[in-house]
C-alpha cells in the first residue's frame, strides 16, 4: 500500500481549545431559560449550517438580550483566539506534505472555528468542515465530500486503501471512514491503540512510502 492520501480530525487531533467556553451551548441555556426543550438534533443543526451565534439564536427561535450576546460573543472570540496546534499535528502535516502526501482537515465544527483552523494549518490541501458540506461525521457524506475536494477516489468495496484518516473518535474517525473505503484509526494521547501521537502516526505512514 502506498499511501497519497491523509484526513486528519481537528479539534483533539490538530488543535485544542486550552479553555473552552461554548458559546453556542450559552445560547441553547439562555432558551431553556425561556422554556424552549433542548432538542437532540439541536447540536447536528449548529455543525452542518454556517450559523454565526446570532444565526443560531434566530434558527431556534432564541431572543438573547443584546448585553447577553454581546457577551457570548466576547466569549467566542476569546475562545478563538486561544485555540493552539499541537506540535505533532504541525510536525505530521509538514512531514507528510513534504514527502508529496496530500493533506485534508475532516471535522465537526461550527462555522467560526475554521477561521483558526485555516489559520493555524495553511498548508492543508482540503478542508471538509461540516458547516460547508452539510453533513456530519460519521455521515458517510462528510468522508466523500473531503476526498472529493482533495481529489482523492475512494470505493465503498475495499481494495487498495491509499486514504487514511486518524482522529481521537472510533466512531467517527477509525469506523466511519472505514465504511466508505478510508482506512481509520484511533489517536489515542493517554495511551492506547492505534496511535499515541502523531508523530508515531507519520513514521507508520512514511514506511509505506
Amino acid at each position: 500500500m502506498s499511501v497519497k492520501f491523509v484526513l486528519f480530525d481537528a479539534f483533539g487531533t490538530l488543535v485544542r481549545i486550552p479553555k473552552a467556553s461554548h458559546p453556542y451551548r450559552q445560547i441553547l441555556k439562555e432558551g431553556i431559560r425561556q422554556g424552549r426543550r433542548p432538542r437532540p438534533e439541536d447540536l447536528h443543526h449548529i455543525m452542518a449550517r454556517p450559523l454565526s451565534l446570532s444565526d443560531a439564536a434566530e434558527y431556534f427561535g432564541i431572543k438573547v438580550p443584546a448585553e447577553l450576546m454581546d457577551e457570548i460573543h466576547g466569549a467566542l472570540e476569546t475562545e478563538l483566539s486561544r485555540i493552539e496546534a499541537y506540535e505533532d499535528g504541525l510536525y505530521a502535516v509538514e512531514r507528510l506534505q513534504a514527502e508529496g502526501v496530500k493533506i485534508a482537515i475532516a471535522s465537526n465544527l461550527a462555522a467560526p472555528y475554521a477561521a483558526p483552523v485555516r489559520r493555524l494549518y495553511p498548508t492543508v490541501d482540503a478542508f471538509g468542515f461540516s458547516f460547508a458540506v452539510g453533513a456530519l461525521k460519521p455521515q458517510p457524506f462528510l468522508y466523500r465530500a473531503t476526498c472529493e475536494l482533495l481529489g482523492a477516489e475512494i470505493t465503498d468495496n475495499g481494495g487498495e486503501k491509499n486514504v487514511l484518516m486518524i482522529g481521537d473518535s472510533e466512531k467517527c474517525d477509525r469506523d466511519g471512514p472505514m465504511g466508505v473505503g478510508i482506512q481509520g484509526f484511533l489517536l489515542n494521547r493517554n495511551g492506547g491503540k492505534d496511535f499515541t501521537s502523531l508523530d508515531e502516526f507519520a513514521d507508520s505512514v512514511l514506511d509505506t512510502l
